[in-house]
């Protein structure tokens, strides 16, 4: 299919509610595709999935409306590169703390002469095989390029990262920015969700989408209200975690669980 249904529904501010996907599993990932959300994580970063795995997901969601975003475990231009080519039309890259890290992103996703991704898609499934004769002539304008503000580093340049040209939206990681604020393991802290609230309102008033993650449905549509357009609203693995635990304590079965946490990163 060409055109990115999900980047222009960024750039006409509807809100995209989605699902994390954290089993690195092709079957799940199809199950949750039947679920209805308007996109899903491939999480490239903290589960583990490979560039085979990421392919797997992509290939079994296709049939589906739900839009495919994969996260990348760094904004390497080579692994930038080979996650294109497999056909991702849409990146969540972590960590970027500068402006000057996100245009080189926006380099990493463009093709000779506006950026420096390597010319292969010839022999790729983005092009079909070559199939989509008019892919080189579309395919800037068809990626959509998010990327993740997560520590102090980040918020002190939020507005500078929002003005790079080609950056399409801006994820706020409440789990690290709480680490970097000195909050580990408490992304509900006073301070942190002050900080994450102020960050959506500079992301949304720059005119790029903002986006997050968290468990707590109560929050998700705080931030949908604060004019978030992209929000992921649960996890595949916590949700079937949680669900597992309540139905063995249902049975006198139930084994001591962790502390819950609001999933958010």
């Amino acid at each position: 299919m060409s055109g990115n249904p999900f980047k222009a529904a960024l750039a006409a501010q509807r809100p995209q509610v989605g699902l994390w996907l954290s089993m690195a599993d092709p079957y799940l990932a199809e199950v949750s595709a039947t679920a209805g959300f308007d996109w899903l994580l491939i999480d490239g970063e903290h589960a583990p999935n490979d560039l085979r795995t990421t392919l797997g997901a992509l290939q079994t969601v296709a049939p589906y409306p739900t839009h495919p975003v994969v996260r990348v475990v760094s904004g390497e231009v080579h692994l930038v590169k080979q996650l294109l080519d497999i056909g991702a039309q849409t990146l969540l890259v972590p960590m970027v703390d500068t402006p000057e890290q996100a245009a080189a992103l926006v380099q990493a996703t463009r093709y000779p002469p506006l950026g420096i991704r390597g010319v292969g898609s010839a022999v790729g499934r983005v092009s079909r095989w070559s199939a989509r004769t008019d892919y080189l002539d579309v395919a800037d304008s068809e990626v959509c390029l998010l990327v993740q503000a997560e520590t102090v580093k980040a918020l002190q340049n939020l507005a500078a990262i929002c003005a790079v040209d080609g950056v399409d939206g801006v994820f706020i990681g409440p789990a690290d920015l709480a680490a970097s604020m000195g909050h580990r393991g408490k992304p509900g802290h006073p301070e942190v969700q002050a900080a994450i609230e102020q960050a959506m309102k500079t992301i949304v008033a720059s005119g790029k989408a903002a986006g997050t993650l968290t468990s707590d449905p109560a929050l998700a549509r705080r931030y949908l209200a604060l004019g978030c357009t992209f929000v992921a609203t649960g996890v595949d693995v916590l949700l079937f975690a949680n669900a597992a635990r309540k139905l063995a304590t249902d049975f006198g079965r139930g084994t001591a669980a962790p502390a819950e946490r609001s999933a958010a990163y």
